[in-house]
C-alpha cells in the first residue's frame, strides 16, 4: 500500500468514474485502475463497485475511505509545515454549529492570508456531519458543545470516531431573540415564559437525535417547535414569529446584526450548562492556519 495508490481511490471516490479521475490525476485509464486492483488485492476487500454509470464505494471501502483521508490529510499537513513546496494549495476547514463567534474567529484568520494562495472553508452544519467532516479530515476542527445530558454519548460517538474534544469555555445559557420580542425587557426569561412562542432549532436530519441538539432542553416538550437549518433563516423567523432559541449568550453583534439580543435564562440544574469546545482527530499535527484559528476563538472568547 503505497501513499500514491490512498490518492488514487481518493480522486476516484470524488469524481465517481475511473476515466475523470485518470484525467485529474495525469495517468492512463488502464494503470490507475490496475493500481486500484492491486491495492484490493493487497488489503483483501473490494473498495469500488463498478457499473456503466460509474464507481461507488462499498461498505468497506467507504470505512477504507475514511483512513485513507486521514492519512492523505495529515501527510498533506506534515508537507506543508516542513516542505512548503508552495505548487498547491494549502487547504483548511472548520465544521461548525450555528455559533457565530466560530465565524468571526474564521474571518480574523483568513485575514492573515492570501487567499489565492489558500482555500478556505467553514461549514455551519449537523453535528452528525460535523464528526463526520473532522473524522475523514474533511474538515480539521470541529466546534460542538456538551453538556450533562449528551456527554456520555456524545463522548463514545467521538471516540469511535477517533477524535478527541477539547474544552474551551463553559457557560450558561441564554434566551435569544430579537429586541421587539415582547420578553426582550426582563432580565431573566423562565421556561414558563416562554410557553406562548415558538422555539427554533436547527434541523439534524434523518439521523437526528436528542444528543445532537444544538440547543439544551432537547428533551423538553415545547407546545411550538420550528425547525430550521440556517442562521440567517432562524434570525428571519425570530423577527417575523416572535421565535426564540437557547444559546451560549456568546454572540457577534458583527456578524449577526444589533437588532437581537440574549436574556439570561434561568437554569434549574447542571445540565443546562454548555461546556463549548473543538474537536480533533486523536493525535493529530495541526496546522498553521488551525493553531491561528484557535488563537482567534480563545481570543474571542477571552480565555
Amino acid at each position: 500500500m503505497t501513499l500514491q495508490q490512498l490518492k488514487y481511490i481518493l480522486a476516484i471516490s470524488e469524481t465517481g468514474s475511473m476515466n475523470k479521475a485518470a484525467e485529474m490525476l495525469y495517468i492512463s485509464q488502464p494503470s490507475l485502475t490496475s493500481s486500484v486492483q492491486d491495492l484490493e488485492r493487497e488489503t483483501g476487500i473490494k473498495i469500488f463497485n463498478r457499473s456503466g454509470r460509474g464507481v461507488t464505494l462499498t461498505n468497506d471501502g467507504a470505512e477504507f475511505m475514511q483512513y485513507a483521508r486521514q492519512v492523505v490529510g495529515q501527510f498533506d499537513i506534515l508537507a506543508e509545515k516542513y516542505i512548503g513546496s508552495g505548487k498547491v494549495k494549502k487547504k483548511f476547514g472548520v465544521s461548525t454549529q450555528h455559533y457565530s463567534f466560530a465565524v468571526k474567529a474564521f474571518v480574523e484568520m483568513v485575514k492573515g492570508f492570501d487567499t489565492a494562495e489558500y482555500e478556505f472553508a467553514i461549514r455551519e452544519t449537523k453535528t452528525s456531519e460535523i464528526i463526520s467532516d473532522v473524522a475523514t479530515l474533511r474538515s480539521e476542527i470541529g466546534i460542538i458543545y456538551l453538556n450533562d445530558f449528551n456527554r456520555k454519548a456524545m463522548t463514545k460517538l467521538l471516540s469511535t470516531n477517533g477524535l478527541e474534544f477539547h474544552s474551551l469555555t463553559k457557560c450558561s445559557p441564554f434566551v435569544y431573540l430579537w429586541k421587539g420580542h415582547p420578553l426582550a425587557g426582563e432580565k431573566s426569561i423562565t421556561f414558563e415564559q416562554l410557553t406562548d412562542y415558538p422555539c427554533l432549532s436547527f434541523e439534524q436530519g434523518d439521523r437526528s437525535s436528542f444528543y445532537l441538539s444544538e440547543e439544551i432542553l432537547s428533551t423538553n416538550e415545547y407546545q411550538r417547535i420550528i425547525k430550521a437549518n440556517d442562521r440567517a433563516t432562524m434570525l428571519n423567523l425570530m423577527i417575523g414569529l416572535n421565535g426564540y432559541t437557547l444559546c451560549s449568550g456568546i454572540i457577534c453583534e458583527e456578524l449577526n446584526g444589533s437588532d437581537y439580543l440574549a436574556v439570561p435564562f434561568e437554569c434549574e440544574n447542571a445540565e443546562e450548562v454548555m461546556e463549548i469546545g473543538y474537536v480533533t482527530l486523536k493525535n493529530v499535527i495541526l496546522s498553521e492556519m488551525a493553531e491561528i484559528y484557535l488563537d482567534e476563538l480563545k481570543k474571542y472568547l477571552k480565555l
